[in-house]
């Protein structure tokens, strides 16, 4: 019984990185209606930033700050001045866009900072506790507990305030948001900010786990992806329950399905993903999309 509930803990914990770039792509897609390929470059972009930072003998917890202000800006200049050009055209071309800006950003990082391994400082204590018969850490629980409140703020964002709302109907319509006045240029700026701040924060949360490298989040990018095809493009709430899910099962897999191990874990959220599509295409708590024809 002890390992099991140290395989769910530890699968929680991995679940909140996982979410954390799902939360990401989310907030992307609904401020601007694209899925950001490039979001885990912009993640780890903004956690070199921090590394920067750190360097200049800042604490952690300024460093992150400043990179999360830092990605903020990268992101609203990324749109401003690449995406808007592709924004209302084929969709197809915006996604090879986001991939190719994927590629720009880890050459760009390796570039300046190398592609040797380097080491961020955590924001939580080395300390663990007992529970339950299971090792906590306080990085783990801190990831965690970041990450439910930052679904909590979207939440709130999106369904009580009026940027939110003004950011789903440039999403949803940018040319009918034009009409009824809104400044959709800006908020587009504005939603690619915030997704990237969140990706800095994202990205400042895993680079102590994994080591900063310039293509540290290429395989955390996957699982993200597939928590929020999961959980459901319009749902925050959906995004991070999924990534949970997919931590925990792929944990839990490893060890008690001796076919799956730890080589083949990589496939339970796939296997996941195709059997609750079948059932529901738009996910566990996304919303259906009636299109008039």
């Amino acid at each position: 019984m002890g390992t099991f509930i140290q395989l769910v803990v530890d699968g929680l914990a991995m679940g909140a990185i996982y979410a954390a770039l799902g939360l990401a792509i989310v907030l992307v897609n609904q401020s601007t209606g694209m899925i950001n390929f490039a979001q885990g470059g912009m993640a780890v972009l903004s956690a070199y930033f921090a590394f920067g930072f750190v360097g200049l003998g800042l604490p952690i917890y300024v460093a992150v700050l400043l990179a999360v202000l830092a990605g903020f800006v990268l992101g609203a200049l990324v749109e401003r001045f690449l995406i808007r050009r592709f924004e209302g055209g084929d969709p197809d071309t915006a996604i090879v866009v986001t991939v190719g800006l994927l590629t720009l950003l880890t050459g760009i990082s390796g570039w300046l900072w190398s592609y040797n391994n380097l080491r961020l400082p955590w924001l939580f204590p080395n300390e663990s506790f007992s529970f339950l018969g299971a090792t906590v850490s306080w990085r783990s629980l801190g990831t965690f507990l970041v990450i439910i409140a930052i679904m909590g703020l979207l939440q709130v964002l999106f369904r009580r305030t009026k940027l939110g709302l003004a950011l789903r109907a440039v999403a949803d319509n940018p040319a009918s948001a034009a009409l009824s006045g809104i400044p959709v240029g800006r908020l587009l700026m504005v939603g690619w900010g915030l997704a990237a701040a969140l990706g800095a924060v994202a990205g400042s949360l895993i680079a102590p786990r994994l080591s900063l490298t310039p293509g540290m989040l290429d395989n955390i990018l996957v699982y993200a992806l597939a928590a929020v095809i999961l959980g459901g493009l319009s749902s925050p709430f959906g995004v991070v329950v999924a990534a949970l899910i997919i931590g925990v099962l792929e944990n839990l897999a490893a060890v008690y399905i001796p076919a799956i191990g730890h080589d083949l874990k990589i496939a339970v959220p796939f296997i996941l993903l195709f059997i609750v599509l079948l059932v529901r295409p738009q996910g566990l708590f996304g919303r259906k999309t009636v299109v008039r024809v």
